[in-house]
């Protein structure tokens, strides 16, 4: 398939979609799930109209601006009030307790079900499936219906995590590599550099670009489209200053989120850099999902069985939904509460794009089962959280204005 195909398509849907955007989303038909399912119908899997792979250019570029992006614009989203109220042991349980087990569980029934394939290769799948994704749940955080604190607990969460998992990812990543004759001998030195190096870096580049926006913000020499333009720039700059010092550029971008939001002190200001992730920014995403649908679902569509659809179920559900129950103990909220949190633990954009980076850095041969695995998980999330998005909005909205009003008529 020829570039210019690629983005013809791609122009093409995001017109259509969003035509037909609102009423799509009054029905739980989600971006994502959309452009995942035409990039699968072009692919090999249906009608084969369409053919790219991972290692072609416009994969690998959109790819990494994206995750780039993802991670800047994840860190200039957090709401530092969440964490100062009543209401910020739930995001920081969820964070502290919940994601380091999802992880550990994830590990433990990879190792149990999957016994013939490295310890390592296990942990990297239960790491690239430990983040959530908000967006795929829209109608949730959107909802007026459903409590501000649950609607932020989902958020915050899904905001950080991402982060969080990233640099226990890019050890492991480092190992598979050792393992296979990358950095042999030489492993620990270059984790430690990508690990200290890119934040570093990170909050160099975003502390100075957010007081240089403040300063001429203050001034009035800055027009609020190139306030909006300037999470690109900034996060891109972190990740190039980062790799050029042998630091990561990835974890550079998510610090440098935090360090340039930490330069401006203007409220609106931040609104029109976060402007930028929650329009702009959304149609990388959205051909990150055409580009999964279309290279990597047909790829690993092979090599599903039994055992990998055991465990993709167990990722959406009790993976995530009993480390959510666990870190939740003695929070004083209801069992649906619990349940609508656990299971609004989406797997999308964070996981879609440390699967491709894991593919860059340490390939598939050898690697095809896990990957598999978390190419499938993916993909069962975009239309389970997707489809059951509304509804179960709707019906939680109904439970916490019925515990509401039985709260304020003790009667």
């Amino acid at each position: 398939m020829h570039d210019h195909q690629l983005l013809i398509l791609f122009a093409l849907l995001i017109f259509a979609f969003g035509l037909v955007s609102r009423i799509a989303e009054r029905n739980s038909v989600t971006g994502p799930m959309v452009f995942m399912t035409v990039g699968i119908l072009g692919s090999s899997l249906a009608l084969g109209f369409m053919h790219a792979t991972p290692d072609m250019g416009p994969v690998k570029l959109v790819a990494e601006l994206a995750l780039i992006l993802v991670l800047f614009i994840d860190a200039t989203m957090i709401d530092r009030g969440v964490f100062s109220g009543s209401s910020r042991k739930i995001p920081i349980r969820l964070l502290l307790i919940g994601l380091p087990l999802t992880m550990i569980f994830g590990t433990l029934l990879g190792v149990w079900i999957f016994d013939d394939v490295s310890i390592w290769a296990i942990v990297l799948m239960a790491l690239i499936l430990s983040p959530t994704d908000a967006a795929l749940g829209q109608a949730v955080v959107k909802s007026e219906g459903v409590p501000v604190h649950v609607r932020q607990t989902i958020s915050v969460e899904s905001g950080l995590n991402d982060g969080i998992a990233l640099p226990p990812l890019l050890i492991v990543m480092a190992l598979l590599g050792a393992e296979a004759g990358d950095h042999e001998g030489a492993w620990l030195g270059f984790v430690i550099k990508q690990v200290t190096l890119g934040p570093v870096v990170g909050l160099a580049v975003g502390f100075i670009g957010g007081k240089l926006m403040q300063i001429m913000a203050d001034k009035g020499w800055t027009e609020e489209t190139f306030q909006r333009l300037s999470a690109l720039p900034i996060a891109i700059l972190a990740f190039a200053f980062a790799e050029s010092v042998e630091g990561n550029g990835f974890i550079a971008a998510f610090v440098a989120g935090l360090g340039f939001t930490a330069g401006i002190t203007s409220q609106h200001v931040r609104h029109q850099v976060q402007e930028f992730g929650e329009t702009e920014g959304v149609q990388l995403i959205l051909v990150v999902f055409l580009i999964f649908g279309l290279v990597m679902v047909p790829i690993m569509a092979p090599y599903w069985g039994v055992r990998e659809v055991i465990y993709a179920l167990a990722s959406l559900t009790i993976l995530r939904m009993l480390p959510v129950a666990i870190s939740l103990i003695g929070a004083k909220l209801d069992w649906q509460t619990i349940a609508f949190i656990g299971w609004f633990g989406p797997r999308g954009i964070a996981s879609v794009l440390y699967l491709l980076m894991a593919v860059a850095a340490i390939g598939m041969e050898g690697f095809e089962q896990v990957m598999s695995v978390i190419v499938l998980t993916v993909m069962i999330s975009v239309y389970a959280h997707g489809i059951s998005a509304t509804p179960l909005s709707n019906w939680y909205g109904r439970h916490a204005s019925d515990e509401m009003e039985s709260a304020a008529d003790p009667q």
